[in-house]
């Protein structure tokens, strides 16, 4: 339980880093409270799609990562950042993307945030 917490905590903190440095990323809100939760509630989706569908993805798109010396593994999470961002446009979640180029800068910055979250948050199984 404790790393599903961690995880979700890391995550919204990545995406608050690409919200704040990308003006076509956006999360809206009346106040910060709201746009923290609404952050949450984003991080946790952003979780479960890659939980779910990149795995999948990356076995359909192996050939490509063999090709590309894994280069397509921006295009995949600018994928999975895209099918956030139309999730949370279907549950009326102000948080959105706007374009393929933003959302692969956006899944960039979200890496490297992680990685770097990861180090300093304990990780426990």
């Amino acid at each position: 339980m404790k790393n599903f917490l961690v995880k979700t905590i890391v995550n919204a903190g990545a995406l608050a880093a690409a919200v704040w440095l990308l003006d076509k990323i956006t999360l809206t809100g009346d106040s910060t409270a709201k746009k923290a939760g609404t952050l949450i509630v984003v991080a946790l989706i952003f979780g479960v799609v890659n939980f779910l569908v990149k795995p999948i993805l990356k076995v359909l798109t192996f050939p490509l990562f063999v090709l590309t010396l894994g280069l397509i593994t921006l295009v995949v999470n600018a994928l999975m950042l895209l099918l956030t961002s139309w999730v949370c446009g279907e549950l009326d979640l102000s948080f959105h993307v706007d374009g393929f180029w933003t959302a692969v800068l956006g899944g960039l910055i979200i890496s490297v945030v992680s990685w770097a979250l990861h180090l300093v948050l304990p990780d426990e199984d």
